[in-house]
């Protein structure tokens, strides 16, 4: 099995190295990570050229690091880095995230993103993240993760498969569910400050998420202790909306001759 590896909080996060530990037990692991951390980039890409260099990681492994998003590395690793040598990548794995990716939070996730990057080209793709407190054991949350991908093998073409581990400090997991994403959205908070030029500066806290509108779901039972397995896909068509709006009578204003409607 050809695995790439990649995630949003960079290239020497030690979450990625302990998912790396991990999965090469499946078989051969290709990472390409991001220079930089890129939490919060969300589905972004860059249109500048992208900067790529080969290195070894000191006793963990080789990578290649990307001036870019974490949208960037699965584009430029699928389309151009990746050679035969190992065969065509089977599965992409984003993570192990330090922060869970739950509700909302989801369609901001650089983690996400990159898992959903690889579903566009239809190669199936895991995004792994963690609840974490200040007694963050990231090698045993990439464990309990890497346990649930074994699991979840083999993918399908195109899947898009988020989980997420509870805060481990506070025990064991209580078990795996498989629940939906919360739309209920989260309580947004910011600190006010004032620059020395008096402008005012807002700096985003985060927020707890408000309880979902159905139960169970991704942050409520991520809460409680469990982990959430999620399947998600990019087609965000709203498609009971577009059969009413098919049943209007469109008209098109057209504009006569000497440019007046």
């Amino acid at each position: 099995m050809h695995i790439l590896l990649t995630n949003d909080d960079g290239l020497f996060a030690s979450g990625l190295a302990a998912m790396y530990r991990r999965l090469t037990e499946l078989g051969h692991v290709t990472v390409v990570a991001p220079a930089q951390p890129k939490s919060g980039a969300g589905h972004s890409i860059s249109l500048e050229p992208l900067v790529c260099e080969k290195l070894d990681i000191t006793g963990k492994f080789s990578a290649y690091s990307v001036e870019g998003s974490p949208a960037d590395c699965v584009k430029v690793a699928l389309a151009r880095l990746i050679d035969d040598t190992h065969g065509p990548v089977d599965v992409v794995v984003s993570g192990i995230n330090h922060g869970a990716n739950v509700g909302v939070h989801v369609f901001y996730s650089g983690t996400v993103a990159a898992a959903m990057e690889a579903a566009f080209e239809s190669v199936p793709s895991v995004a792994v993240s963690a609840a974490c407190d200040e007694n963050f054991d990231v090698h045993a949350a990439a464990d309990h993760g890497f346990e649930v991908i074994r699991q979840l093998l083999p993918l399908h073409a195109g899947d898009v498969i988020n989980i997420n581990v509870p805060v481990l400090s506070e025990g064991n997991p209580k078990g795996i569910v498989v629940v939906p994403q919360s739309i209920g959205g989260f309580q947004e908070n910011f600190t006010v400050s004032e620059s020395k030029l008096g402008q005012i500066i807002f700096e985003y806290t985060g927020g707890r998420h408000r309880d979902p509108h159905v139960t169970p779901a991704d942050t409520s039972s991520l809460r409680q202790g469990y982990i959430t397995v999620t399947a998600l896909h990019f087609d965000m068509t709203n498609y009971e909306r577009n059969k009413s709006l098919s049943e209007i009578a469109w008209q098109l204003k057209r504009k006569q001759a000497g440019g007046r409607s």
